[in-house]
């Protein structure tokens, strides 16, 4: 017998961080993407929890695409970001036919890499470009 024993184990809490996708310098005359990553971490206490990751929707715009407006101006730069390497399933919410990313731990500390692409031949104004989007786990 167990005295101080619990059916339940105790839950886990957990932090995020995330490091900004840098793209280099676009060129307006590239024929080839413009791609970068950053990261998502999240650390967990035990027990690991199923986690999903979700991103929404660009500050400037949808999902397909997400718009990057340009610093003190109106051009908007189009790019997405991707849940593997092949950038071939959008990052999102799980609706507008983006993805969510589904992740069982197994130890305390998860890093996902966030895949960017900023898509060639689009035809804007030279400045700096930005959007913020907003990271939600769910465990």
């Amino acid at each position: 017998m167990c005295d101080n024993c619990s059916a339940d184990p105790p839950p886990s809490s957990c932090t995020v961080s995330a490091t900004s996708i840098i793209f280099v310098n676009y060129d307006v005359f590239s024929t080839f993407n413009n791609d970068s990553t950053g990261t998502i971490t999240v650390s967990c206490t035990a027990p690991w929890p199923l986690l999903t990751i979700a991103i929404g929707q660009s500050s400037n715009s949808g999902f397909l695409p997400r718009k990057m407006k340009k610093s003190g101006g109106s051009d908007m730069l189009n790019y997405n970001i991707f849940t593997d390497a092949a950038m071939s399933a959008v990052w999102g919410d799980g609706t507008s036919g983006t993805q969510v990313v589904v992740h069982q731990p197994n130890k305390k500390t998860v890093p996902e890499i966030v895949y960017g692409r900023i898509p060639p031949g689009q035809d804007i104004s030279a400045g700096f470009y930005s959007d913020v989007l907003m990271v939600t786990i769910t465990f």
